[in-house]
């Protein structure tokens, strides 16, 4: 039996600027949220506008060009694969979270939407289109 497929392809805005860590061992891991919009027509024939909001982890060199690049109202594109991972709160209760673990990302439209006057000339001077790509970890090869 082959294996299942596990792709997840975004068009959307952050939400909010990238949240960076440094992990022992030097591993960079950035997370954010994405905003992605869909439109129907109610029964009244009303144009209705709804957001869904996902979860979005990058890692290593990702995570770098995130924290470098990315800013709360930036269009990306994001591949990755869908995880849920576990863990426990402060009151050590289980919680489960289901994110997107991103595989590449392309800035789109330049950029952010949000006023960036007060940052560096050089924390958004990535061309508009830039695609990054994060290479397979040894152990993530299918042989």
């Amino acid at each position: 039996m082959a294996a299942g497929v596990n792709k997840v392809i975004l068009v959307g805005n952050l939400g909010k600027d990238p949240e960076v860590r440094h992990l022992e061992g030097g591993t960079t891991v950035a997370r954010f949220t994405l905003a992605t919009n869909d439109y129907y027509k109610d029964k009244s024939g009303n144009r209705v506008e709804r957001t869904e909001w996902h979860n979005i982890a990058l890692w290593r060199d990702l995570a770098e060009v995130a924290e470098k690049y990315l800013r709360k109202g930036q269009q990306v594109y994001i591949e990755g694969r869908i995880r849920t991972r576990q863990y426990q709160d402060k009151d050590n209760q289980t919680r489960y979270i289901t994110e997107i673990v991103a595989d590449e990302l392309t800035m789109l439209g330049g950029r952010p939407t949000t006023d960036q006057s007060t940052e560096p000339a050089s924390q958004t001077a990535v061309p508009e289109t830039q695609t990054f790509r994060q290479e397979p970890e040894l152990d993530q090869l299918p042989f």
